[in-house]
């Protein structure tokens, strides 16, 4: 099971898979009572899987298929226990269970590859960002986007206390002293070398420290996503001095993040957090739109996927929600457009995605508020 959503979890999706490849999304909830009727939902979309399955798979393969989905259906711990959004795809050796932090639009579809692009919509969409909240004890480490934040179970090795990231060489609060000799009455005497705030500061730069190198290695430079501090005033400068990070944004939110609901932490951030959005999504744009002015760039469908198959799609908008059905050749590129009821048909927005970064190419999926074009698509060509 993947938690929750990473590149490398998308990577693997994306790797070649032997079909059938069993995709279903799920809106869920947080909270009593609405959380009650997502298992509900879920074992309608599963009834969706196996009849798609059935129809063109015999009953042995559709039951072996479908054995971890089911499982999944009575786990009740889990479901007391999900997020926005529930992503759950399977085929031959592969069963991935991923949370995720966006609502979805149901959807059980059997194809030839996993049906990716809600997916794609969260990793590669330009509005998310990472908050680090801080204080001078422990960190916490939240992932979110315009609609929502959720904490995320830090990998192995990131400390989350201080005693975790100092250990034994964790300074006991304590004046330390020293002898000089003696006085005239034979008392030694002891002077202080140092005090509490001293050792406190010590302690506090080489934990902040420990902490900006560890959520660097471990989640800044893998996912590049802008990272905002959250703490108290007094531990900005301090975490800033010491911090190697360069997606540590300038700005920050000087709270103490302990004050805040997850939802009021959202907030917060995305007020930062939208203008360097909004200014890298019009860039993208006015890109496309030079491009497409100089023959560079076009909107067409059946263009875009000729182009993609020939690996000459440098960045690739994709319009969020908009599905086309039908199947996409990755050698020649050519569409067929078919109904999505087809066991061997997907998205083919869904698909020219996987084949524009398989083939070295940026993904970014826009609102459709954003998009440029009417046809759910704008590619950049590389010439």
């Amino acid at each position: 099971m993947a938690p929750f959503l990473t590149d490398d979890t998308l990577r693997m999706l994306l790797a070649e898979h032997e079909p059938p490849c069993l995709s279903l999304y799920v809106p869920t909830h947080r909270r009593r009572p609405e959380n009650q009727q997502d298992p509900i939902r879920y074992r309608n979309l599963l009834k969706v899987l196996e009849e798609s399955l059935l129809s063109r798979y015999p009953a042995a393969v559709a039951g072996t298929l479908l054995g971890p989905f089911r499982t999944l259906a009575s786990d009740t711990g889990f479901w007391n226990h999900t997020w926005d959004g529930l992503a759950v795809l399977g085929a031959t050796g592969v069963f991935q269970v991923i949370k995720l932090q966006r609502p979805v639009s149901e959807l059980a579809v059997v194809a030839n590859s996993f049906h990716v692009k809600p997916l794609l919509r969260m990793l590669q969409s330009a509005d998310r960002y990472q908050v680090l909240s801080v204080n001078r004890r422990q960190i916490r480490l939240f992932e979110g986007n315009r609609d929502g934040l959720s904490e995320v179970d830090l990998a192995p090795g990131v400390p989350r206390t201080i005693t975790d990231a100092l250990g034994a060489e964790l300074t006991e609060p304590h004046q330390t002293v020293a002898s000089y000799g003696g006085t005239a009455q034979g008392t030694s005497m002891r002077h202080g070398h140092g005090s509490k705030k001293d050792e406190a500061d010590i302690d506090e730069a080489r934990f902040f420290r420990a902490v900006d190198r560890a959520i660097l290695e471990h989640y800044s430079r893998p996912s590049g996503m802008p990272l905002l501090l959250a703490a108290l005033t007094e531990y900005h400068t301090p975490f800033r001095l010491v911090s190697h990070n360069p997606f540590l944004m300038g700005m920050g939110i000087e709270v103490d993040p302990g004050s805040l609901t997850t939802d009021q932490l959202r907030a917060r951030a995305w007020t930062i957090v939208e203008p360097d959005f909004r200014a890298r999504l019009r860039a993208l744009v006015e890109r496309f739109e030079d491009a497409r002015s100089k023959g560079r760039g076009a909107d067409d469908l059946a263009q875009v996927t000729l182009a993609a198959a020939a690996s000459r799609v440098e960045s690739l908008l994709v319009e969020t929600d908009r599905r086309i059905p039908g199947r996409l050749n990755p050698a020649s590129g050519a569409l067929t457009l078919s109904p999505l009821e087809d066991p061997q048909v997907d998205d083919l927005l869904d698909d020219l995605a996987e084949l524009v970064l398989s083939r070295g190419g940026q993904v970014v999926v826009v609102p459709a508020a954003d998009m440029p074009t009417a046809s759910g698509v704008a590619a950049i060509f590389r010439f």
